[in-house]
């Protein structure tokens, strides 16, 4: 089987962010960048499955021109294949990096399309539902466990919902999955191999003209405000009720409830 990885950098949390001049992104000249969470979660689980039904996985990133490193991780971890996906300055709304992927797997074998359900950098989560409607595939997202039918034309998935409510469903192969967690934590990548491989490994690269429209558009961003210290509330339950009390009258909302 042919499981594809579609994977994302994003911003490393770890490092301080700021805003760009025009209040509307970050100012990215100094920013660090990582591998998306929840798409190490997806390489994982294509590893997983693959090891289990056999095959090979294949990473897809879109080439911003600093993805060597992700790709070499990907490689370090047990991926086969490693590919870039057309030329951008930066990374792209998610719409136009729908489009991108789409358009390069058009011409590539694929069973199992994984990406992680969303990044930390938009969490719109659209990247796996657009690039299955564009390829008119099945597409489930918020997976939490995938099992490859033994046929291999089928797949059994789990999608969680809100409250702890897990739904079992069953779809056709090909498809698209956004990948919540992995069965196992992602495996390890030794940092030496990582370098070794960016020296010599063998990178795919697929040209592409994707224009996916705008999605969404960042009209403002702004540092949030600084507000006041809590304040502790000791002493018996009568005392904190009263000091609750005379908070909310200050504020004029027991007044209003009085009312």
């Amino acid at each position: 089987m042919e499981f594809i990885v579609l994977l994302k950098q994003v911003p490393d949390l770890a490092e301080e962010l700021e805003i760009d001049a025009d209040g509307t992104d970050l100012a990215r000249d100094w920013l660090s960048y990582v591998t998306s969470e929840w798409d190490e979660y997806a390489l994982e689980e294509a590893l997983q499955l693959r090891d289990q039904a056999g095959g090979s996985v294949t990473c897809l990133a879109l080439d911003t021109g600093s993805v060597d490193e992700l790709l070499a991780t990907c490689l370090a971890r047990g991926a086969d294949r490693v590919v870039k996906v057309g030329s951008f300055e930066r990374q792209p709304a998610s719409h136009v990096a729908a489009a991108a992927f789409a358009a390069a797997l058009r011409d590539m074998p694929h069973h199992l399309v994984l990406t992680g359900v969303q990044a930390i950098d938009d969490l719109d989560g659209q990247v796996g539902p657009l690039v299955a409607t564009l390829l008119d595939l099945p597409h489930v997202s918020v997976v939490t466990h995938i099992a490859v039918g033994p046929d291999g034309r089928t797949a059994t998935v789990h999608q969680e919902y809100a409250g702890g409510v897990v739904a079992e469903l069953e779809v056709d192969l090909p498809a698209t999955l956004g990948v919540q967690t992995s069965r196992e934590t992602p495996r390890y990548a030794p940092v030496s191999r990582v370098r070794q491989l960016m020296k010599t490994m063998e990178v795919g690269s697929v040209e592409v003209s994707a224009d996916g429209g705008a999605g969404l558009v960042i009209e403002a961003m702004s540092v949030p405000e600084v507000s006041a210290t809590a304040e502790m509330i000791a002493g018996s339950p009568d005392a904190i009720a009263e000091r609750i009390a005379a908070i909310l009258a200050e504020r004029g909302i027991g007044k209003a409830a009085v009312r």
